[in-house]
């Protein structure tokens, strides 16, 4: 549509009116040649002289030139605009992050599926966060695997479908043997660098015990809440096992307890799609819908067509007058 930025600026239409009411008009004095025989020359020419001041007359073309102008001049300063249909873009809320464990360890074969079938511990991981990933349209997600070091798969992208990827392509071992958890949380606060987001979450899966970090699991959770990020832990080891198969339970409690977020534990697929299921509800989807209507100037276009007007008008009164004055030389237009 169109509307006008500053329409009261259409008060002042009566403006030149009320000035040409108000305001006497100007008054310009000149010196004279006094004759004394004014009077017999004003008798001769059958003029009776008067006092009083010479008014000079505006034409109609002048008039509606000047009026015309005026009302362009106005219409341009009240700044007409074409305002576009408007265009809306939403903004996620919330980063989330997925620290995944594939270290050797997550190729054993003790998750049952409702079947009955024994599968993988990272084939059940596979199924159940590919789709988590997809029932999270409104978040920004990235993607850690970890194993004798932490790698970043996918940075934070709305592109879920390349996350999902990732997800699929994981494998036992291709991180390393061994399980750097402390390591893992360190690169996520990273990862989490952008100041503008509101709520950052991480969800860290394991099924061992730190056994590769440079940094301290616990002092990691401490940088991470200093960093405003909530963590949630979900174990999924063998918590009766010896060694670095045995899963940390009391540090994934830890490490949820310090940052504000939850320990989960699934012991076989349906309890693992619980665990996200209650992820996904306790972290509700958060957006901010941006809108705006883009305008498009036309002040351009009034003011532009009231100085053709006054060119025109002017160029048409100098050819007028050079007109009358070749005629009034002697011969007509000869000079």
């Amino acid at each position: 549509m169109y509307q006008l930025d500053y329409p009261w600026l259409l008060v002042l239409l009566p403006v030149p009116l009320l000035i040409w009411w108000i305001v006497p008009p100007y008054k310009e004095q000149t010196t004279a040649v006094r004759i004394p025989f004014f009077e017999e020359v004003a008798r001769a020419a059958g003029v009776v002289p008067t006092t009083g001041s010479l008014v000079s007359q505006r034409s109609v073309l002048q008039t509606l030139s000047a009026s015309l102008a005026w009302i362009l001049i106005l219409l341009a300063l009240a700044r007409p605009q074409f305002i576009e249909p408007p265009l809306q873009k939403t903004q996620p809320q919330r980063d989330l992050m997925l620290a995944i464990d594939l270290s050797q360890s997550m190729d054993t074969k003790d998750f049952r599926e409702p079947s009955g079938t024994l599968i993988s511990r990272v084939e059940a991981v596979r199924k159940v966060v590919a789709d988590f990933v997809s029932k999270r349209q409104g978040d920004r997600i990235g993607l850690i695997a970890f194993g004798d070091a932490p790698y970043p798969l996918a940075p934070f992208t709305m592109d879920h479908a390349t996350v999902q990827t990732m997800i699929a392509d994981s494998l036992p071992g291709m991180a390393g043997p061994r399980t750097a958890l402390g390591d893992a949380i360190g690169l996520a606060i990273k990862m989490f660098n952008d100041p503008n987001i509101p709520e950052k979450v991480l969800v860290l899966l394991t099924d061992g015990n730190d056994t590769a970090s440079k940094m301290p699991p616990a002092k990691a959770a401490d940088i991470a809440k200093a960093a405003k990020i909530t963590v949630h832990t979900i174990g999924i080891g063998d918590m009766n096992a010896v060694g670095e198969d045995k899963l940390d339970v009391a540090m994934l409690q830890k490490i949820a307890e310090v940052t504000g977020g939850r320990y989960f534990f699934g012991q076989d697929l349906k309890s693992l799609e619980n665990v996200y299921a209650t992820l996904d509800r306790i972290t509700p989807a958060t957006q901010k819908i941006l809108s705006w209507q883009p305008r498009t100037e036309l002040f351009v276009y009034p003011l532009g067509a009231a100085l053709v007007l006054l060119v025109v008008f002017h160029a048409l009164a100098w050819l007028g007058t050079e007109f009358r004055r070749r005629r009034e030389l002697p011969g007509g237009a000869q000079s």
